[in-house]
């Protein structure tokens, strides 16, 4: 028996075994799902399947490295050569190689949510925007805000009344602040961390390079799928449009990241933006 099979549960054996097409894998807490992924990754590389075809996306480094390295110990180093990472990273590995099909140069820099704090206070000082205002938000409040609009695919007075009604009064000056980031991230050739997505979802859907990106991998792995956003799940439904291969792993009852505009609307409508799919259910 292979490695990668032995002590599994029956369900968690369908999962790891499933062939080409899509699988929706619900998985509460301790069900196993750290070692489903890892041994799907092990069964796709025996199967034959390139590590570099392969891409599994986690919501920490440190997940994807554990994944990784168990299935390094069932089926060898080849496993090391598996595309893994956060979505940003993922989507900063891919734009240094294809950020040219956007107009961007690759040499681009990232900027972290703190210096994006930085850089939207030092325009507000700049524009001169509510001098005394005491109920005008915070810089680190605008990037919550500015980062919602993003990652939720919502207007900022959407963002504005569902999640941050006291800051309504202030919409036009937080638009005006919004507008200039933009234009003074584009001057410098500096990204955010939301602007990583953004970018690899018009990279996958409206670039020249976009069918070769769709193309690059067999499998797309994904784990906390509950814990994805719109945009994030823009990007995996691009990314999938000519190879249907792609399993995600999720609880449908669980998602801790709502300040990311996480959505369990992505786990619930798999099946329908995924017509075909499987799904198994670890127990």
């Amino acid at each position: 028996m292979a490695p990668y099979l032995e002590g599994l549960n029956e369900p968690q054996r369908q999962a790891v075994t499933h062939g080409d097409g899509s699988l929706l894998v619900i998985a509460g807490a301790g069900t196993g799902k750290t070692r489903t992924l890892a041994c799907r990754v092990a069964c796709l590389i025996d199967g034959g399947v390139s590590p570099e075809r392969i891409l599994l996306l986690t919501f920490t480094r440190r997940a994807a490295a554990e994944m990784l390295g168990r299935a390094g110990r069932m089926i060898g180093p080849g496993a090391a050569k598996v595309w893994g990472g956060t979505f940003h990273a993922v989507a900063n590995r891919l734009l240094r190689i294809y950020a040219g099909a956007l107009g961007i140069a690759v040499d681009f820099t990232v900027i972290d949510q703190g210096d994006a704090a930085d850089v939207m206070n030092l325009i507000r000082g700049e524009l001169g925007v509510a001098k005394g205002d005491r109920r005008f938000p915070r810089k680190e409040t605008l990037v919550r805000i500015y980062s919602r609009t993003v990652n939720a695919g919502d207007k900022l007075s959407t963002v504005l009344e569902r999640n941050f009604p006291w800051c309504e009064h202030a919409i036009d000056e937080i638009r005006a602040i919004f507008d200039r980031f933009a234009q003074r991230k584009r001057d410098n050739n500096v990204l955010d961390y939301d602007d990583l997505l953004l970018f690899w979802r018009a990279l996958a859907t409206d670039s020249p390079a976009a069918e070769t990106v769709a193309d690059r991998f067999d499998h797309i792995l994904v784990d906390e799928y509950q814990d994805t956003n719109a945009l994030q799940g823009e990007i995996l439904r691009a990314m999938r449009r000519t190879i249907p291969n792609i399993m995600v792993v999720g609880d449908d009852a669980q998602s801790i990241y709502s300040f990311r505009a996480a959505t369990v609307r992505n786990i619930l409508d798999f099946p329908v933006q995924f017509p075909g799919a499987r799904i198994v259910t670890l127990e």
